[in-house]
């Protein structure tokens, strides 16, 4: 009778935290008993163009290449690319009303909307909600088991999806991707100042495009103009943490499926701003 009456108390003290961390965020959606992610990383452009799927799927093989068990959520529902870079096609099945995500050769954990649609370049014409609904499913119905981090790919922009996956999902930080040119710049301080009126710190910033190497002399050659991020970063405090090369090896890997076998350089550095 003791021992119930202990149950009883310890599953209303359960109940009781979980209403109020409800209460505190009503819009929070909880995972399933089999997923348990001690990390939950964004990765936010402002604008398209800045190559984010790429740097999520690098800095996704250099995590895992450490070590850590790493999944990606591709939140960019209507421009799905994380299936295609690692040449994955389908999710590894169901359990019940629960999805297996994809698992790549490396074993990096993937669920994105051009796994379970029939036809990959078919078009998904949806309206915010629709695919602000799906987002939450990933986060929810998808068994992710244990996973040090998942990385959430975002789709550009300041719209429903980032809302959603700040309000929603347990975020512990961003990283915020740009190109050096200046429009970029302007674009990415909006991202950055939405994530701080929604209280998410900002963990740092990958200039992508930086510069491309010369092949016969190894110059570095800024087609964009020097970096332009650096003033914004001394004034913020946010740290720049890689300045990646146009690189048409890393093109010709991910059009292949063959980005778990590309170098990564510089994915590293991006790493050791993450919490551990």
């Amino acid at each position: 009778m003791a021992e119930n009456t202990q149950d009883q108390a310890l599953q209303e003290a359960i109940d009781k935290a979980k209403a109020a961390k409800v209460k505190e965020n009503p819009f929070a959606v909880e995972p399933n008993e089999f997923t348990s992610v001690k990390h939950v990383i964004g990765i936010v452009s402002g604008k398209g163009g800045v190559g984010k799927s790429s740097v999520t799927s690098g800095l996704a093989v250099a995590l895992n290449r450490q070590g850590y068990k790493v999944g990606i959520l591709d939140a960019d529902i209507t421009g799905p690319s994380i299936p295609k870079m690692f040449g994955i096609h389908t999710i590894e099945g169901t359990q019940g009303e629960l999805m297996l995500p994809a698992e790549t050769e490396t074993g990096i954990k993937v669920i994105s909307i051009n796994l379970l649609m029939e036809e990959e370049e078919k078009p998904v014409i949806w309206r915010g909600p629709a695919i602000a609904g799906v987002v939450k499913q990933f986060w929810s119905d998808v068994i992710w088991g244990e996973l040090d981090y998942l990385l959430v790919d975002m789709p550009p922009g300041t719209g429903d999806v980032p809302l959603t996956v700040f309000q929603s999902l347990p975020v512990d930080g961003i990283l915020l991707v740009a190109s050096p040119q200046s429009l970029v710049e302007m674009v990415v301080k909006k991202a950055y100042h939405m994530a701080l009126q929604m209280n998410i710190p900002v963990l740092g910033v990958v200039e992508n495009f930086s510069y491309v190497t010369c092949p016969d002399c190894g110059r570095k050659i800024y087609v964009f103009g020097e970096n332009k991020l650096a003033a914004w970063s001394a004034e913020t405090g946010v740290p720049i943490c890689a300045s990646l090369p146009m690189d048409p090896e890393l093109a010709e890997m991910a059009d292949a499926g063959r980005i778990e076998m590309y170098p990564c350089d510089g994915m590293d550095e991006v790493a050791a701003v993450l919490p551990r």
